[in-house]
């Protein structure tokens, strides 16, 4: 039987960024998840900041992201995103290309732009599609001949890459939701525990033993239990308002197509079967509409 853990989202924000640089054994948590999701081991040498980041006043809890540099000097930005925006995926790139702008010195050749790994997390639907882990390779591809760009000798060797898509960003999106909860692989273990915050003890995933040792809501302080509660109250707040405001949305399309069905002469039955609203709501718009 697993224990209830900490949510992995306020789990980043508040134990692994508030002893960023004071305790490295936090750092197996998040090294064994994004080792999971890359497919090779990821060694965390530091949390950094920037200024998407840094905390605030003003900071939401619908929001959680914390930047790390790898031993191979790879950033990989990582967000947890709990509120629908329906400009994610342009939010994807700004932060990824601000990375890159934010972490090259005045005077360095381009040459020494590090690669950068975007991660987000969602607790959101987003665009169409369902599966629940999706990763973009870019490539450039001709608009005529339909050939793809490539690197010619000098640049590989310069820049000890093989491909014109090393260069850029790679991203991952982990739609949360979707998944049904059953584990077929250890990245799948990982989907598991950020869906449920729970770890079977059959789960073998790097960093999951750590998690459900250090994620513990009985080893957090006083303080820490009631801003761990407080943030759930808050997440099902959000939960509850918008499940009503979409509620309200299909509401008032019904109601349209019902006035529209109305207008073209259809009888009751036929609407409330179209609609989904009751007769007497329908016979209620009819008068409306003398």
């Amino acid at each position: 039987m697993s224990k209830k853990l900490i949510r992995f989202d306020w789990a980043v924000k508040k134990l692994l960024r508030n002893n960023r640089n004071a305790d490295r054994a936090n750092f197996v948590v998040l090294e064994g998840f994004i080792s999971e999701l890359l497919g090779f081991d990821v060694q965390i040498v530091q949390i950094l900041e920037s200024e998407s980041n840094k905390q605030s006043k003003e900071d939401k809890f619908n929001r959680v992201d914390i930047l790390v540099l790898t031993q191979s000097k790879e950033l990989m930005l990582v967000e947890i995103q709990n509120e629908a925006e329906t400009d994610y995926f342009h939010r994807i790139l700004y932060g990824a290309s601000k990375l890159v702008t934010e972490y090259i010195k005045e005077g360095e050749g381009y040459g020494s732009v590090k690669k950068v790994v975007s991660i987000s997390i969602l607790y959101f639907y987003l665009g169409q599609g369902q599966d629940y882990v999706y990763e973009y390779e870019g490539k450039f591809i001709g608009r005529h001949l339909k050939d793809v760009l490539q690197l010619n000798t000098w640049q590989k060797e310069k820049f000890n890459i093989r491909e014109v898509g090393d260069i850029f960003p790679k991203y991952y999106i982990l739609k949360v939701n979707n998944f049904n909860d059953i584990a077929h692989d250890t990245l799948d273990e990982w989907i598991y525990f950020l869906k449920n915050s729970e770890v079977p003890e059959s789960f073998t995933a790097k960093g999951l033993k750590e998690a459900g040792e250090k994620l513990q809501i009985d080893q957090l302080s006083d303080l820490e239990r009631k801003e761990y509660e407080y943030y759930k109250e808050s997440r099902w707040i959000e939960k509850d308002v918008i499940e009503t405001a979409e509620r309200k949305g299909e509401k008032k399309r019904e109601i349209e197509i019902a006035k529209n069905m109305i207008y073209k002469g259809f009888n009751d039955e036929t609407i409330a079967e179209v609609t989904g609203l009751s007769i007497a709501e329908i016979e209620a718009l009819r008068k409306e509409m003398e």
